[in-house]
């Protein structure tokens, strides 16, 4: 599966490098296989945007039905039976799948995973010739190569930890859950930006760069999201 959608993105990424190669002269401290990144990250998560709005939505449905919940859990405490069942009707009563987050990240994952392998081995999933890759340029600003890792702790690795934790914030902005779940959520929050962080000093630039310009655009449609829903809660006022 991955090998099969590694072939697809690794396709995308090459077609929109032929197309930004035909664009002139290449800048000097911005290579075209850089661009070609940002922009096919960009479609890739347009892709995605379905998926995400999908997910966004379900997260509003289990805030508005989570006072319901906490007092079944509180009425039923003693009886985990009768709390399962009573909180599957309030499910069912409002047309709401709790697994449907976890399914909707289970779709996610290969795709994320087969760009992440077409990424790790462009010889193989976009330009399928080693001479044809060895020949382009692959610099990005002040990182000579986007096949080695970033020589800069402070560069692309520092940003992919920065903008990690801003885009986790803002997905657990409006989420309603009881203390124990906040407090992990708070400990994932640290705990995946310093996760990032390493991961990113370690593999190919090519890979923060994904990172950084996907989290950026999920940054901005979750400020978009969040706003609405915002809007929505003061309307219903």
């Amino acid at each position: 599966m991955r090998a099969f959608l590694g072939n697809i993105f690794g396709g995308l990424l090459k077609l929109v490098f032929d197309l930004v190669s035909k664009m002139g002269t290449e800048p000097e401290y911005f290579s075209f296989y850089a661009m070609a990144i940002i922009i096919t990250t960009i479609i890739f998560k347009f892709i995605l945007l379905p998926i995400s709005l999908h997910q966004s939505k379900s997260t509003k449905k289990m805030n508005e039905l989570q006072p319901k919940i906490k007092e079944i859990q509180n009425k039923y405490k003693n009886d985990p039976q009768t709390q399962q069942a009573k909180m599957m009707e309030v499910y069912k009563e409002n047309n709401y799948n709790p697994m449907s987050g976890c399914l909707i990240l289970l779709i996610q994952l290969p795709i994320i995973l087969a760009f992440f392998a077409a990424l790790r081995d462009p010889i193989t999933y976009v330009f399928k010739s080693k001479s044809v890759y060895e020949a382009i340029s692959k610099n990005f600003l002040w990182i000579p190569n986007l096949e080695e890792p970033d020589p800069y702790l402070w560069g692309l690795p520092l940003l992919a930890a920065i903008t990690t934790y801003l885009q986790t914030i803002l997905m657990t902005a409006n989420i309603q859950a009881d203390p124990q779940t906040q407090a992990s959520q708070k400990g994932m929050n640290i705990f995946m930006p310093i996760f990032i962080f390493w991961a990113a000093k370690s593999f190919p630039a090519g890979l923060a760069l994904y990172w950084v310009i996907g989290n950026l655009f999920q940054i901005i449609q979750q400020l978009i999201i969040n706003r609405s829903l915002g809007q929505i809660k003061e309307d219903l006022k």
